[in-house]
Order: C-alpha cells, then sequence, then structure tokens
C-alpha cells in the first residue's frame, strides 16, 4: 500500500490498478486527505492484431467502455489507422470522460461520450441520440474481460451487427485477512469501489472476517461510481453509500471532498 499524508480524520483507501489510483491520491493529497492505495487486479494483454483485424473491416460504430480499452488496444492495432479502413464516416464512442480523453489523445477526434446530465455509465451512453438508430451496422465493442453485456444487447434488440473484442484482462490479486488488519491499523474509514466486481471481492474478504465484520459494514464509508453500485451495495448490507455520480478522478475527489467537510 502507498501512504499519503492525512491531516484529516478522512482516510480513505483506493481500490482501482495502481496508476490511476495513484492519480486520485496526487488529487487527494492536494485537499489534505489521507488515501492508502491497495489495487485488486493488475491488467495484461488479451486480443491481437489478427483479432481486431478480423472485425474491422466495414465497421460503422466503435466503442471503448474503458480508457485500458483503448491503450490495450492501440498497443497492437493503432487505432488511427482505423480512420483509414473505408470511405465511409467511422463513429467513435467512450462511455466515460477519461476514455474520451484517451481516444483524442491518439488523434482520434469527435468522440462522442455521455454528458451532463447523463451519467458516465452503459446506461447514459445508450441514451446518447447516434446510437437510437443502429440497425444494421456493424458495431465493435472494446473491452476487458467479463463484464456487463448491457451495451450489447440493447444495441442488438436495436438491430446492431455487434461484435467483441476483449483487448485486455483483470489478474486479480488474493488478499489475505491480514490486509483488513492492516487498513484497520491504517484507520481506512472510507474505500472507493469504482466497479461491483471490486465491490463483491471487497465485501467477500470482509465477510470471511467476523472480527472486523461490523466495523467495514456499519462505520465505514463506501463510494461508489454510478447508482446500480450504490443499490448493490445497500443489498449487500453496507450501511454508509457514497454515490460520486461518475468514475472519473474529479468526480471521486469532489464526494471525497464533500464527505471530507461533512465530517470535519
Amino acid at each position: 500500500m502507498l501512504p499519503t499524508t492525512a491531516t484529516t480524520e478522512l482516510t480513505v483507501l483506493l481500490t482501482r490498478p495502481q496508476e490511476k489510483s495513484e492519480q486520485l491520491a496526487a488529487q487527494l493529497q492536494t485537499v489534505n486527505i489521507g488515501s492508502f492505495i491497495q489495487p485488486l487486479f493488475d491488467y495484461k494483454a488479451s486480443a491481437t492484431t489478427a483479432d481486431i483485424n478480423a472485425v474491422m473491416a466495414d465497421v460503422d460504430i466503435v466503442i471503448f467502455v474503458s480508457a485500458p480499452a483503448v491503450a490495450y488496444t492501440d498497443a497492437c492495432y493503432p487505432l488511427t489507422s482505423v480512420l483509414t479502413l473505408t470511405n465511409k464516416s467511422i463513429q467513435f464512442f467512450a462511455v466515460g470522460q477519461a476514455t474520451q480523453v484517451a481516444l483524442e489523445r491518439l488523434g482520434i477526434e469527435n468522440v462522442l461520450s455521455p454528458q451532463a446530465p447523463l451519467a458516465e455509465t452503459s446506461e447514459g451512453l445508450l441514451q446518447l441520440p447516434e446510437l437510437q438508430n443502429v440497425a444494421n451496422k456493424k458495431v465493435v465493442i472494446f473491452r476487458g474481460n467479463g463484464g456487463r453485456e448491457h451495451i450489447a444487447n440493447t444495441l442488438t434488440a436495436r438491430g446492431a451487427d455487434l461484435h467483441y473484442i476483449e483487448s485486455y484482462q483483470r489478474v486479480w490479486k488474493t488478499l489475505s485477512q491480514k490486509q483488513l488488519t492492516r487498513w484497520k491499523s491504517n484507520k481506512i474509514n472510507c474505500i472507493v469501489a469504482t466497479s461491483n466486481d471490486i465491490l463483491t471481492t471487497l465485501v467477500k474478504l470482509i465477510d470471511d472476517n467476523d472480527e472486523q465484520n461490523s466495523f467495514w459494514r456499519e462505520q465505514c464509508v463506501w463510494v461508489v461510481v454510478s447508482q446500480r453500485i450504490a443499490d448493490n451495495a445497500k443489498h449487500l448490507g453496507l450501511r454508509q453509500v457514497i454515490n460520486s455520480q461518475g468514475a472519473n478522478s474529479q468526480k471521486i475527489c469532489d464526494a471525497l471532498k464533500q464527505l471530507q467537510k461533512n465530517t470535519m
């Protein structure tokens, strides 16, 4: 774990992969919120150049569900080459702001993504006008292994010719019960969970520890990034749940600043 200096009582556990957690930790440090980093998984490449090349002919719509999907796809299949595949205009979509920025940094222009008041989620993406009339259009979704099928199922129901590329895989870490004791000794009282997979992994860990179970369930504050995850957190029996209304670092930082203000 990577500690930062805390000057308030709020101490946050960041569970995203190392790079994203470090970015958020740096933001939190500027507003005097202490944090510890404990990634629950790492990434590794999954798809090959041949895999991607096989589905990209005559593509109409390309959707990226995360910034890692952009990075791992581009590493083996430079995305700017997609622009020269056909004479027709290819539409690029991103589920959230961070994914949109990752595409724009590669030179992909006019990326569409949910903007306020739409949420940076699958549901928000599917509300975009440009994804309503997709009958007979070829859609390729780039994502990690597993994950939700909501985008694919919805677009298929709307008549799209849907294809998947899993450009990376999550490699989950094995955490011991000693980890909970370390978090408790470091005065962790807030946990950021940016996906249901992260949330359920953490809840399973605390459920296996009778001694500390009530603290993590009843006293710890859980910050999640969508209403869907918030609903699941409450279903799992977590008492204090806050929805940051978005998964980008600024949204999470803003939610934690407000939490800090409320607890001072």
